[in-house]
């Protein structure tokens, strides 16, 4: 053969290698990288990213190559969006890959998590296009298992918000009257004793002492003269009118036989200035704004009064108009209202719940902690008052804690019909679109709850759902819960999330599951055990979960679920 021919025949072969008759080599796994390995749930879906670093000679300037990652799994498989890529020579828009250099490809992955999907494999196939020829090559996998622990979060056990009642045992009612004096004097006259204020005081007092739910906790005495003249003097007046005030009181006690009247105090204040200056700043006084600047330039009682003096247009009015205001003694009965003991308000619920307020009924179901008991309290309530709406929201309350969440539904909605703005009401209808995966209803609802108690908790588990698990953190604040817990691990805060999982008050199998994670992400094998041990013991459905679970797939599992 010369020369010539088998040059001819070699660079025809070598065309042929790189032409259109030589199809594409089966791709290798060593080409792949997927991150995160395994896949882990965020929120409710499955995202990762798998990363083909191509080599040269190896992608053929006329293919084209589209890559679809399945997710294999008991006996099933999903596709993932497909991506395509191409050689030099194609005329397309894809991203194209180097025959000499060869090149890295991208391809994101994202599929809707099912628990089967613990236990799957990530595979890739590949179709392939060249000219008029179309091929399948060999699957490859890429990625083992599905890593589930953000799936722990759970907004079931987050505790509904429940609306307040205003009961109080004791509430306490203060009634005055006051006694006016004549300038310079002390002495008390007849006409003063005799006035409305005097008579409905006293009958208050006498009425109070003779009502075993009633009980009076003190009467003062707060005595006052007005601030012209000199501080002497009217120390001497507001003393004495202080002295004659008690004198008749005590009198009057007496005479009422009023003997458990508390605390009998008295004071007296020489120049009374607050009260003057409160009386000219609330007058109509046309230099009012003058004379409360005096008084905010002099300290010194004299130098105020006697600058007060100088301002001759106004002080005419003054002592018409303010100063006898401040020539008074001031009694005060401060009563205290007793209301129905527990024992009363529980008797009365089982007797005769009509004789109860909305407030007390609301106050009785805080009695126990037996969820049915607060169940038929609030019930009641409901029936009893149907247009308060804290009666449904906190039957609603009760249904969703125990599990009857279409019962709670139509409460929550009944008690924001009755009042719109309720926090309460809103944040528990976010926490059933959260149940209900309506991720976009719930954060509505949850942005109406601003105030509600325990929506950091709510919001912590509506981040914790959404994936964004640095706001779950800073929503539950320093809540002591399994998804408190489960926010910090996923951020990787293993020494925070140790101690909130020790701290929670009634542990469950969720919180020692947790606890077991914690220890497989530590490397302590004593710990995996002994709270997987707990955990399945509580719930023995764990044991199936545990032995599927990736975050244990380092441990030796036999004999301890």
């Amino acid at each position: 053969m010369n020369k010539k021919l088998c040059y001819s025949l070699i660079l025809g072969s070598a065309v042929m290698l790189t032409g259109c008759g030589k199809k594409l080599n089966q791709f290798s796994a060593d080409y792949f990288s997927v991150n995160p390995s395994p896949l882990e749930v965020v929120g409710d879906k499955v995202p990762a990213t798998v990363t083909g670093k191509i080599p040269g000679n190896f992608f053929l300037k006329n293919a084209e190559v589209t890559v679809t990652p399945y997710l294999e799994y008991n006996g099933t498989e999903v596709a993932s969006q497909p991506y395509t890529f191409q050689g030099e020579k194609v005329r397309g828009n894809n991203p194209v890959v180097n025959y000499e250099y060869g090149g890295t490809v991208t391809i994101p992955v994202m599929y809707t998590y099912v628990p089967e999907m613990a236990k799957s494999n990530l595979s890739l196939a590949f179709e392939v296009k060249q000219g008029s020829k179309q091929y399948v090559l060999p699957r490859v996998k890429v990625a083992e298992g599905v890593v589930a622990t953000s799936t722990l979060a759970d907004a079931a056990t987050v505790t509904p918000a429940l609306a307040a009642d205003k009961f109080q045992r004791i509430i306490n009612e203060k009634y005055a009257a006051d006694i006016k004096f004549l300038i310079n004097q002390a002495n008390i006259r007849d006409g003063e004793l005799r006035s409305a204020a005097m008579k409905d005081l006293n009958a208050e007092i006498v009425n109070a002492s003779r009502d075993s739910s009633r009980q009076i906790e003190e009467i003062n005495i707060s005595s006052y003269a007005s601030p012209e003249g000199g501080v002497d003097l009217n120390t001497r007046l507001a003393e004495n009118r202080e002295k004659n005030t008690s004198k008749y009181l005590q009198s009057q006690l007496k005479k009422d036989d009023v003997t458990n009247f508390g605390e009998l105090t008295a004071q007296f204040t020489a120049e009374d200035w607050d009260g003057f200056q409160k009386l000219v700043s609330e007058s109509n006084i046309q230099d009012k704004e003058l004379i409360l600047s005096v008084l905010s330039m002099y300290k010194d009682p004299e130098e105020r009064e006697r600058e007060i003096r100088n301002l001759s247009s106004v002080f005419e009015q003054l002592a018409d108009e303010i100063l006898p205001q401040l020539r008074y003694s001031r009694i005060t009965a401060s009563i205290n209202v007793i209301g129905k003991s527990d024992e009363e308000i529980q008797s009365l619920f089982e007797s005769n719940p009509k004789a109860l307020s909305v407030d007390e009924l609301l106050y009785c179901a805080t009695l126990t902690d037996d969820n049915s008991k607060k169940l038929a309290v609030y019930a009641k309530a409901a029936e009893l008052y149907p247009n308060d709406y804290r009666t449904f929201n906190n039957l609603g309350n009760c249904q969703y804690v125990a599990g009857d969440y279409d019962a709670a539904k139509a409460s929550f909605a009944k008690a924001a019909r009755l009042e719109p703005s309720s926090s309460e009401s809103q944040m528990n209808l976010g926490l059933i679109s959260l149940m209900n995966n309506d991720y976009s209803d719930a954060n509505q609802k949850f942005g109406s709850a601003a105030g509600a108690e325990g929506l950091g908790d709510a919001l912590g588990v509506f981040y914790l759902k959404q994936g964004d698990y640095a706001n779950a953190v800073k929503a539950f604040g320093d809540s002591k819960n399994n998804n408190a817990a489960l926010a910090q691990i996923l951020t990787k805060d293993y020494s925070k999330a140790k101690t909130t999982l020790s701290s929670i008050n009634n542990p469950d199998a969720t919180t020692y599951y947790l606890m077991a994670v914690l220890g497989a992400r530590t490397n302590n094998e004593q710990m995996v055990a002994s709270n997987l041990r707990q955990a399945v013991k509580l719930d023995s459905s764990l044991a199936a979960k545990a032995a599927n679970d990736l975050e244990f797939s380092n441990f030796n599992l036999s004999g301890v679920i």
